[in-house]
């Protein structure tokens, strides 16, 4: 197990999480107020650092940035003109918060004017008027880092494989969650709002395109634990059943949303590739089913030092032949059929459900062979199959099923 994933549990400082959102709220309507609106919010969301999350720089007075120092459980301020204030992080109550934040402002020049009541959360209470004292947990809040830092590094390596329009890995003070988002370049229908305490304008705006998100909770609004989840807007047709991994992610029917519970990747033999899988796997979920142009907006992952390979370049290679390169192999009960290309393999597997029916359960196609019609040509090779042997063919698999339901041509081996 890796010591880059550190032990969570939400219960153990629920209290102290619950203020720290509210104090991110603070800084972030201050951020809110007085930077141009960037698409989705993006312009209100803060980043992980080694030394916590970061506003990044915030055009108010002389230009000013915010730090939560979850190393010297601080709140930092510093100014383009080279100011700097801070207070200490400590058992407070959120209208203290609030004042020491709108003093740190003054002494960097800043204009403390910003909405000044919390969103998404039940039951909202003004900044001002929320006088109940709150602990502050500083070993739980540095492990709530070291969390935040390990799924922020495996979240950027997932949007280095992703051409098309992708948020960046920011966490959002509202929610209080790590997301990164991924667009299909189309528009969505509109998003009927009743978030609690967030205007529907901003749901609205926030979803006006399809999109494929993923993200990180520490804990709470619905959930007793911290965890990994994922969602699409719309959800196709058959989303909620696709079949995701590692075996410990599941639908949670209460959120809508597909689930990994933190404690199954920080467990894991190699907690990185079990959260990556995660990734892949529900957004393939919505993208295949969902008829996004993947070989438009994927590539393989970024590699350190090494410029991707540029389509114009990725389309003089030569595309494999389906007679040559397409293998099957057929078992009295399951089977699969496989693509090995510069030593790289693609597979699509299959059950037999009687002798003349088979159900296609699943597609990998590895990142490096994306964008080569890999999985057309498994899929292809199937239904040629199936005419020749007089067998049909129920498509479980969200890959295979988008693929014949973009090639009329092939329906005529489904079953009826």
């Amino acid at each position: 197990m890796s010591e880059k994933w550190p032990s969570l549990d939400y219960l153990s400082w629920r209290e102290t999480c619950s203020a720290l959102h509210l104090y991110l709220q603070v800084a972030g309507k201050y951020r809110l107020a007085h930077t141009p609106w960037l698409n989705h919010s993006w312009n209100a969301t803060f980043y992980v650092t080694p030394s916590g999350l970061a506003s990044s720089s915030i055009p108010d007075g002389p230009g000013i940035e915010i730090l939560f120092d979850f190393h010297e459980h601080a709140v930092v301020g510093k100014s383009g003109d080279g100011r700097q204030a801070s207070f200490a992080l400590r058992t407070s109550t959120v209208a203290e918060f609030h004042a020491s934040f709108t003093r740190l402002l003054t002494e960097l020049g800043g204009t403390p004017d910003f909405h000044g009541q919390p969103n998404e959360v039940a039951e909202p209470v003004p900044f001002t008027e929320d006088h109940r004292e709150r602990p502050y947990d500083r070993d739980a809040v540095s492990r709530f880092h070291q969390a935040l830092m390990a799924a922020d590094r495996v979240f950027k390596t997932f949007r280095t494989s992703f051409l098309g329009k992708s948020s960046p890995v920011h966490l959002f003070w509202g929610s209080f969650d790590l997301a990164v988002t991924r667009f299909s370049g189309r528009r969505a229908p509109i998003h009927p709002g009743g978030i609690p305490a967030l205007p529907d304008s901003v749901a609205q705006e926030a979803y006006d395109r399809e999109v494929s998100s993923a993200g990180f909770w520490p804990g709470g609004g619905g959930l007793d634990y911290p965890a990994f989840y994922a969602y699409a807007y719309p959800a196709p047709n058959g989303f909620r059943g696709a079949t995701v991994r590692p075996d410990a992610a599941f639908w949670h029917e209460g959120l809508s949303e597909f689930i990994l519970p933190y404690d199954a990747v920080q467990s894991a033999d190699d907690p990185d590739e079990a959260l990556l899988a995660f990734l892949v796997s529900t957004y393939e979920a919505a993208a295949d089913p969902g008829d996004w142009d993947r070989e438009l907006l994927e590539c393989a992952h970024g590699q350190r030092g090494n410029a991707r390979t540029p389509d114009a370049e990725r389309l003089k290679k030569p595309a494999p032949s389906v007679n040559d390169e397409v293998e099957r192999e057929d078992g009295a009960s399951k089977g699969r059929y496989r693509i090995v290309v510069e030593g790289v393999e693609a597979e699509m597997t299959y059950s037999h459900a009687g002798k003349d029916l088979i159900i296609i359960d699943h597609t990998d196609v590895p990142a490096a062979l994306r964008g080569r019609k890999i999985g057309e040509r498994l899929v292809r090779q199937a239904v040629e199959d199936a005419r020749r042997e007089g067998v049909t063919i129920i498509p479980l698999c969200p890959f295979a099923k988008a693929q014949i339901e973009r090639h009329p041509e092939w329906q005529d081996v489904l079953r009826k």
